[in-house]
């Protein structure tokens, strides 16, 4: 960040940018952008019966299923979900996702 001159304050405009690429925190907002479009990347009869619940530093998307014939399912079909996430979402940096059995 540029020096400044001491009682100006700094534009969040300019210090925003360079904030975002530290820490990974730009990488880290991305993945939770996965979240909040979840019904658009995988359709609605998936988004019927999922709620994705977070992203680790790592990747694993964590995902709630209201059923076990649904958590198999979607188990079978992670490779290409996974694949339809990552190129709808332009973020390509989800690598598994977790289900979990919710009732």
């Amino acid at each position: 960040m540029s020096e400044r001159k001491r009682g100006n304050p700094t534009r969040l405009g300019d210090v925003l940018p360079a904030v975002m690429g530290e820490g990974k925190l730009g990488e880290r907002l991305e993945q939770a952008g996965v979240i909040v479009r979840w019904a658009a990347l995988v359709g609605p009869q998936i988004a019927k019966v999922t709620q994705p619940l977070s992203v680790d530093r790592q990747g694993v998307l964590l995902v709630a299923v209201t059923s076990s014939s649904w958590m198999n399912e979607l188990a079978m079909m992670e490779p290409e979900l996974l694949r339809t996430i990552n190129e709808k979402s332009g973020v390509r940096r989800i690598e598994r996702i977790r289900w979990r059995l919710v009732r």
